[in-house]
């Protein structure tokens, strides 16, 4: 399980680990949290009162101090497994839901004929479908596209990373997530 870190303004900034947050929690480093505790961890014996000590880590947690996230001003980096949780395993052409393994990154314009490796230009296609099209426009293979790339919000981009994702986090990240995202689906 892990932690979602955000900047004080409620950007996310990244994925940390439990004890990772717990760093930030023994050094006062917490602006605020959300959700339930998810994790408590539990230390030695505190010097000044005698008690156990106990620190319990929420699933959401802004980091005071941090620099805000200037991600957000960016396009997030483009894998395989982003792309095929993006368009949600389906090939963009015969329509058909596939295994990750058998899927591919398609480019709609072909690198060869000067299209970009980028998420305006990439798709989810399955094998068959993306041997079909080979080095051609999908015009010119007689191949329509079902949906439309698009490029992730930086919400978004956290919930693609493939995380395993706690309902608080996902309702969370999901709030800033455009209706129109393939998402919501």
């Amino acid at each position: 399980m892990e932690v979602l870190q955000l900047d004080v303004s409620g950007r996310p900034q990244a994925w940390m680990t439990v004890r990772e947050a717990a760093v930030l929690y023994a050094s006062d480093s917490i602006a605020w949290t959300l959700g339930q505790t998810c994790s408590v961890l539990r230390g030695g014996v505190q010097r000044a009162t005698g008690l156990p000590s106990r620190i319990e880590v929420h699933p959401i947690i802004a980091v005071r101090g941090a620099v805000p996230s200037r991600a957000w001003r960016v396009s997030p980096a483009l894998t395989n497994p982003k792309l095929f949780a993006r368009d949600r395993g389906i090939c963009a052409y015969c329509g058909h839901r596939f295994a990750h393994d058998d899927l591919t990154r398609e480019h709609i314009v072909p690198v060869s004929r000067g299209g970009a490796d980028s998420w305006m230009n990439c798709i989810t296609a399955c094998r068959a479908c993306n041997g079909r099209k080979a080095n051609r426009l999908p015009e010119e293979a007689r191949m329509n596209l079902l949906f439309l790339p698009y490029v992730p919000s930086l919400h978004e981009d956290m919930i693609l990373r493939g995380r395993r994702i706690l309902a608080d986090q996902m309702d969370f990240l999901l709030a800033s997530v455009p209706r129109s995202s393939r998402l919501h689906g």
